[in-house]
């Protein structure tokens, strides 16, 4: 397997790695996927994961970390997503049904990455081995948690939080010589506006029969 940490190409002056870059076009096609609200946006995000700790391991060991918690997080969409997609008996399509988030769920996940980025980021202060940037390293690793367990959830605010954790992302991967994933993340960030304007619009639209079926 060590020909995934080796050189592939020179793009710009950066140099990018097999597994930098394979992981990340894995990532690509788990954005459009999940865009589909395809069920197999989870095996292929825990493949991701799984190329990605490859390419961090031994240098970004914050990073690679955070892989091992994707690929978890990975297994518990797919289980919440196969357990709850409507189904067409019940007048559904097969898919996840996108919804907004309640006050009460924004709250606490908006809690549990502040709460998490700061303890993250401790831990890593105190293990410098861990990380090299404690503090954007903490909010990329418990954004992306948060991120991917309201996508799990069927909740149209993943996309918006995705779109949080790339503003740090994209800097935080050229700095560290990961222009791959520098590059990618760009891209990413235009198919989350993408994905959050369908899964807006889609969640409208479930909700419609029982507002029109609402008594006046």
């Amino acid at each position: 397997m060590n020909w995934l940490n080796s050189e592939a190409f020179t793009l710009l002056g950066q140099h990018i790695i097999w597994s930098d870059m394979i992981g990340n076009i894995l990532g690509l096609i788990t954005l459009a996927l999940g865009w589909r609200r395809s069920l197999l946006t989870w095996p292929v995000q825990f493949l991701s994961g799984l190329v990605l700790f490859i390419a961090f391991y031994g240098h970004l060991a914050g990073s690679a970390g955070k892989q091992v918690v994707v690929m978890t997080v990975a297994l518990y969409g797919w289980w919440q997503w196969n357990r709850n997609r409507g189904r067409a008996e019940d007048g559904g399509d097969g898919h996840i049904v996108p919804r907004f988030a309640t006050w009460r769920e924004r709250g606490a996940m908006v809690a549990a990455a502040a709460v998490g980025t700061v303890a993250v980021a401790l831990l890593f202060k105190a293990y410098p081995s861990l990380s090299w940037d404690p503090w954007p390293d903490a909010y990329i690793f418990v954004g992306t948690v948060v991120a991917m367990y309201a996508q799990a959830r069927g909740m149209v605010e993943f996309w918006i939080a995705w779109l949080l954790v790339d503003v740090v992302g994209v800097p935080l991967n050229f700095t560290n010589g990961y222009a791959f994933s520098g590059f990618v993340y760009v891209l990413y960030g235009a198919l989350v506006l993408w994905g959050l304007r369908d899964w807006w619009l889609r969640s409208r639209q479930g909700t419609r029969p029982a507002l029109e079926g609402a008594p006046a």
